[in-house]
């Protein structure tokens, strides 16, 4: 499925430089992973269902930009990386880090993969 507009318009209206292009990123790699995925916004932050599920949630706040992965009980996770509920793992990714989107596709492809 496509991107939405809606989710490009929040996404745009970001104040930070750094946060834009994070959940761009982001946003990319979902739909690099999940060709069939929908997007929408729900509860003010982009939400990505297959099949009617959540796969993920992009939710950026003053200092960070969180990345949740649902589905996520039969993955080994990095708990100094990961934080969260065994359903669903949140990456806080700060304007000084570097995010390892090649790790991060792999969780996601094998989170989304049973969805």
């Amino acid at each position: 499925m496509s991107k939405t507009e809606e989710i490009t318009a929040f996404i745009e209206a970001l104040d930070v430089p750094w946060q834009v292009e994070i959940s761009n990123q982001l946003r990319s790699l979902v739909h690099g992973v999940i060709p069939d995925v929908q997007e929408r916004l729900q509860y003010k932050k982009p939400h990505f269902l297959k099949n009617g599920k959540y796969a993920a949630v992009i939710s950026p706040s003053k200092k960070a930009v969180s990345f949740t992965i649902f589905n996520t009980a039969s993955l080994d996770l990095p708990a100094e990386l990961f934080e969260g509920p065994e359903e669903r793992k949140t990456i806080k990714i700060q304007e000084k880090d570097t995010p390892d989107y090649s790790q991060l596709t792999k969780y996601l492809e094998q989170a989304s993969k049973e969805l």
